[in-house]
């Protein structure tokens, strides 16, 4: 036992929280069985307890893995913000050693069914003249909340479908699941640390177990996972820490007693996680753990607004400490009012569409420009739907020695009026459209800003829109506004925008073009 775990004994019994508070919250006897004592009182959640939560009961479909039309592109696993779909890589020979342990030979069919041989996996280390690894892709059906954005993201690959449960299918889902468990890790040399994605092959990234209470679909919680993956397969899991601001990450993710971390985490109030995060900080400094990684999360609502000051404060410290701010441009977790990251335009609460106004008519506030004008400060602006960017920023931000903002664009389902698979689609079409551009700023880059800031990972950065490949389409802030629900009375009878989304539109140009001024693309 380490001495970490000595001192969470000392003030909480894992054991005793296992055997009677869990089964008791399970099956809805907590209230009436549970006598007030000091576990319950201090309110302590042992890591990982969100992987024994049980959402079977909640989608009508589950997704089903076809196998040979399978490319081993690991975007489903990464875009899952339930953990509820992961991937492994095994030699033939461990694979056959496993499914030989079945002892059953209807068993060792049906799960060797779901393990298939691909390019990236098998064929090119075969053309090396190595061992060649098996691929394949399993679902949780205790995680799933039935989204679908697995299959959203597959694509035209169609190696997933949605598909209507039943208990013979949960059943087969399950010993699926149960299989993967109990196969080895994907060894290291399957892993290609070139291809980022691989990150949630290796078992060090899995540092978020699933089970937390986020809306299905949940842009928001596939940030988090990624975020840890990068992290974890790192640093590992005993160097990283949370400090969660108040809002909808820190409610889905401690719904006592569900703890989707496996790593050490906090809860402080709606407005001072940053500076809560200092003490957490030089506290470790102290201690010699200056290698272990301090992330500050929250929303828009608490990075942009309330907590901003404290935000701001803390960039100027120079403490090494990293922020993810999770943008859904209102305030998810209470109802849906406007924040100052909301766009122009938006109709949210406090700034609805109505006879006396067209939605929100402040400009909106660029956390990332703001942030870059604080002197050594590390800062990022990406979207989870483009992974390779993703896991980039997040990495330079953590080998970054001073404070760092990663800012990512989170789908909010209910607020932004848009289906539960279509995380990924509209964080990419945000992007496209510059309704969210993405960059990097690195002041290690050099001494002037234009070296500093790289708009790298947006499509045509040298013009005002893009164009759609398929439709030749324009796609501009308009085009973004006609997919989502919050902006649908901006649109006349005949699909015309009205006046307060083109000065919106102007608005997010101006945004793009200081950008490639800054970037010296203007």
């Amino acid at each position: 036992m380490t001495v970490k775990e000595a001192n969470v004994e000392l003030l909480l019994d894992v054991e005793d929280f296992r055997s009677r508070i869990l089964p008791a919250y399970a099956s809805g006897r907590a209230s009436r069985d549970l006598e007030a004592d000091d576990a319950l009182g201090r309110s302590l959640v042992p890591p990982g307890t969100g992987a024994l939560r049980d959402f079977s009961h909640l989608a009508a479909e589950v997704p089903l893995f076809i196998a040979d039309k399978c490319i081993g592109c690991m975007e489903c696993v990464n875009a899952c913000p339930d953990t509820a779909i992961l991937g492994k890589a095994l030699p033939e020979d461990v694979l056959n050693e496993s499914l030989t342990r079945l002892g059953d030979q209807r068993q060792m069919v049906e799960q060797r069914a779901n393990w298939t041989k691909t390019r990236k996996y098998f064929d090119i280390a075969a053309g090396k003249g190595q061992a060649g690894a098996f691929f394949g892709i399993f679902v949780d059906p205790t995680k799933c909340k039935g989204c679908g954005e697995c299959v959203e993201v597959c694509g035209t690959h169609n190696a997933l479908e949605m598909v209507k449960k039943d208990e013979g299918l949960l059943e087969r889902t399950r010993r699926s699941f149960a299989f993967y468990q109990s196969t080895p890790e994907t060894p290291a040399e399957c892993i290609n640390e070139k291809s980022l994605g691989d990150f949630m092959l290796a078992e060090r990234s899995l540092l978020y177990t699933g089970g937390a209470g986020s809306c299905m679909g949940c842009g928001e919680a596939t940030a988090l996972r990624m975020m840890l993956a990068a992290t974890g397969f790192i640093y590992g899991r005993e160097n990283i820490g949370i400090v969660n601001a108040t809002g909808c990450s820190s409610v889905y993710a401690s719904t006592y007693p569900y703890n989707p971390y496996k790593v050490t985490w906090t809860n402080s109030l709606f407005e001072n996680a940053p500076a809560d995060a200092m003490g957490v900080r030089l506290r470790w400094d102290q201690q010699g753990w200056q290698r272990k990684r301090l992330w500050v999360v929250g929303g828009d609502g608490a990075m942009l607004d309330i907590g901003f000051g404290s935000l701001s404060r803390m960039l100027m410290s120079g403490l090494d400490i990293k922020v993810l701010v999770l943008d859904t441009q209102v305030y998810s977790n209470t109802g849906g009012q406007a924040s100052t990251s909301s766009f122009e335009a938006q109709d949210s609460k406090m700034a609805s569409f109505g006879s006396s106004r067209s939605g929100k008519s402040e400009h909106r506030k660029e956390l990332g420009t703001v942030a870059m004008m604080h002197p050594g400060v590390f800062v990022a602006q990406t979207i989870t739907a483009d992974p390779g960017h993703f896991y980039r920023a997040i990495m330079a931000a953590n080998d970054f020695p001073g404070p760092a903002v990663v800012s990512v664009y989170t789908t909010c389902q209910p607020e932004h009026g848009v289906a539960d698979n279509l995380a990924a689609h509209q964080a990419r079409l945000a992007r496209d459209t510059r309704t969210f551009p993405v960059f990097i700023y690195d002041p290690r880059q050099g001494e002037r800003m234009r070296e500093r800031l790289s708009l790298r990972g947006n499509p045509a950065m040298r013009e005002d829109w893009t164009t759609d490949p398929k439709t030749k389409e324009r796609l501009d802030f308009v085009a973004f506004a006609r997919t989502e629900g919050r902006f649908a009375r901006q649109f006349d009878a005949g699909g015309n925008p009205s006046e307060a989304l083109l000065k919106a539109q102007q608005d997010r140009l101006a945004h793009w073009r200081l950008l490639r001024e800054l970037a010296g693309m203007g």
